[in-house]
């Protein structure tokens, strides 16, 4: 099953790193009277980014975006690293990479937009949900059949879960 290329690239990953907005959730967002943002996740999601740490994943969010109610379910899940308003993502990603010693063939990034534009180019395995836009669908080594916010996430980390025998365990 792992003798494709791409399912190769899924095998050998061991962090990953997600972009919230256009990733986690769709691209609406509710403005309540009061001015407060509001996004939907999919639980879905939620169930396999717990799988994932509980074998040992790394995960990783850096969004532009900055949102209490975000950092507050990321948490819950056990996403402790969540870099919110980062304006500059890819020094960000270089001052984390250099930190916990990373090795860029190793990282699954999925992002939707611009701003993941230059990390997505360096990574082992570039994903991205099948509604982002043009330049990031082109550049990604994966387009996921789902939406962001509908299931993406769980899509790539379900796919090296399985290839590496511990989706089921």
């Amino acid at each position: 099953m792992s003798s494709s290329p791409i399912l190769n690239l899924f095998k050998q990953i061991k962090t990953f790193i997600f972009d919230i907005d256009g990733v986690f959730t769709d691209n609406n967002i509710l403005i309540t009277e009061n001015g407060e943002m509001l996004r939907t996740m999919n639980v879905r999601d939620g169930y396999a980014v717990k799988r994932a740490i509980k074998n040992g994943y790394d995960i990783i969010i850096i969004t532009g975006g900055s949102s209490e109610g975000v950092l507050k379910r990321m948490n819950f899940l056990g996403i402790m690293e969540v870099y919110s308003n980062v304006q500059d993502k890819l020094s960000l990603y270089l001052e984390i990479l250099n930190k916990k010693g990373l090795k860029e063939s190793e990282i699954l990034y999925m992002g939707d937009d611009m701003p993941d534009y230059t990390i997505m180019k360096r990574v082992g395995l570039a994903c991205c949900p099948m509604d982002s836009i043009p330049e990031i669908i082109e550049i990604s080594h994966y387009v996921s059949a789902f939406e962001g916010g509908k299931t993406c996430v769980r899509d790539v980390i379900e796919k090296v879960l399985k290839l590496n025998s511990q989706w089921n365990n």
